[in-house]
């Protein structure tokens, strides 16, 4: 495993930062209205959720906690989490396999110093993971300034969440396709600063 990976002593913090997934991507998917087989990106820098610079501070622990948050919410309803890696692994994505049928695999697999502790924790987690260069997702959080929106849908409107920070990173966009309503097309709604 290349560099070093931290430990954390704080439980309550690392059960904190998975209170704070969870509740950020509950509101995003009740905002975003995303059904069965949607997919939800998510980037997310575990170092700057422990208030230390991007890439500085890889803790496994953190990461596992972040994706039990979010695959707590997504699981149950079939959403797809799809999860960035790191500069390292070219921003790959972590996904089921299902989510993304025909598409071309490569062959990587991400570690807690290259891909990322969140990537490597949705590796692990899901059932049939498979890593793709790129994929459109409906909606995506962005944890700590990791840049998602290569791997979004191209029309995409921002969605301010309650949730202001997942420990200490800010959630810089939390993003989604424009939502219809009533079969009207998308329209500029004032709710959304």
């Amino acid at each position: 495993m290349a560099g070093t990976v931290h430990e954390i002593e704080d439980k309550k913090l690392v059960n904190k930062i998975r209170n704070d997934a969870l509740k950020a991507v509950k509101e995003l998917v009740d905002a975003a209205g995303l059904k069965k087989g949607d997919i939800l990106v998510v980037g997310c820098s575990t170092s700057e959720t422990l208030g230390e610079k991007v890439g500085s501070y890889s803790v496994p622990e953190v990461g596992e906690a972040i994706c039990d948050g979010i695959l707590s919410v997504l699981s149950p309803l079939g959403i797809f989490l799809a999860a960035q890696c790191c500069e390292h692994l070219n921003r790959a994505i972590i996904i089921e396999r299902a989510a993304v049928p025909g598409q071309e695999i490569v062959n990587v697999v991400p570690q807690p110093k290259a891909g990322g502790s969140f990537a490597t924790a949705c590796y692990g987690r899901f059932s049939d993971p498979v890593a793709v260069e790129e994929i459109k997702a409906d909606a995506g959080i962005d944890i700590g300034g990791t840049l998602i929106g290569m791997h979004l849908k191209k029309v995409a409107v921002p969605v301010r969440l309650g949730v202001k920070k997942i420990g200490k990173a800010p959630i810089i966009c939390a993003r989604t396709r424009p939502k219809f309503i009533g079969g009207e097309r998308a329209h500029y709604d004032e709710r959304m600063k």
